[in-house]
């Protein structure tokens, strides 16, 4: 594994088990553990359900470089407030064809 490929990785666990779930209360989201937030993102990341995409578990190890710098992106993007991530989990469930309540 590559140097940018590892500090790709850590920076996704570090938004997804810790920065994200930190906030995720007073920001009023729809989700509060890291695998929620998991899915969310590899599933806008990817385009649909991230398993239809990624042979594998865990995912983040097994999907390419480019899908997982997407991931993170979003994830950067909901945690400075630029995303909305009420509209990605929509989205995510939609995939997912899951009824999505919104507050």
């Amino acid at each position: 594994m590559s140097a940018d490929r590892a500090e790709l990785e850590a920076r996704w666990l570090h938004l997804t088990r810790e920065a994200l779930p930190a906030v995720a209360e007073t920001r009023g989201w729809p989700v509060r553990l890291d695998h929620c937030f998991q899915r969310i993102l590899l599933d806008n990341a990817c385009g649909g359900r991230w398993y239809d995409h990624i042979q594998g578990r865990p995912a983040y190890r097994r999907c390419d470089t480019q899908a997982l710098a997407r991931a993170v992106r979003l994830a950067e993007a909901a945690l400075a407030g630029s995303a909305d991530l009420h509209a990605l989990n929509a989205r995510s469930l939609e995939w997912r064809s899951k009824a999505v309540r919104r507050p």
